[in-house]
C-alpha cells in the first residue's frame, strides 16, 4: 500500500491514498501558517485512532454475536507546541451491555492497530530521490 502527498499550495497537499479511490487534503492551521484547507496530519492521526478503535470494537462485538448499537469514540489530544504528547480516548457503550462485555471491548480498543502504532515505536524509514530521477 501507498500514500502519496503532493503539494497544492502553501502546506495545503492532496494526498492519493492506493487500494481505492480515496483522496484527502490535509493542511496546517492558519496559527501555524496553513490556510486550514483540510485537517492537519496529527489530527488525521487522532481521527484514525477514534474510527480504529470504533472499528476494532464493531468487529470483535460481531464476531462475539453482540449488539452493539450506536458506538461513539472520543479522542482528546495533548500537544506540545504541534506534536502531539499524549491521546486521551474515550468511549460511549451502550448501557444494556453486561461489564463483562464492556471490559472485553475496553481491552480490544487497545489492540486495535492505530493504537498499536502509537503506543509502541514502529520503524520509519526517510529516503529521498533527486527530482527527475
Amino acid at each position: 500500500m501507498r500514500v502519496v502527498a503532493r503539494r497544492r499550495s502553501g502546506y495545503a497537499h492532496d494526498i492519493d491514498i492506493e487500494g481505492g479511490d480515496h483522496r484527502l487534503l490535509v493542511d496546517e492551521p492558519t496559527e501555524a501558517g496553513g490556510e486550514d484547507a483540510g485537517p492537519a496530519p496529527t489530527r488525521l492521526v487522532a481521527a484514525g485512532l477514534a474510527s480504529c478503535v470504533a472499528i476494532t470494537m464493531e468487529m470483535y462485538a460481531e464476531r462475539k454475536g453482540w449488539e452493539l448499537g450506536d458506538v461513539e469514540v472520543t479522542v482528546d489530544v495533548e500537544y506540545e507546541r504541534y506534536t502531539p504528547r499524549s491521546f486521551s480516548t474515550s468511549i460511549h457503550l451502550p448501557a444494556e451491555l453486561s461489564e463483562e462485555q464492556r471490559e472485553a471491548l475496553l481491552k480490544i480498543a487497545g489492540k486495535c492497530p492505530v493504537h498499536r502504532v502509537l503506543a509502541h515505536e514502529t520503524e520509519v524509514a526517510v529516503s529521498y530521490r533527486a527530482e527527475g530521477a
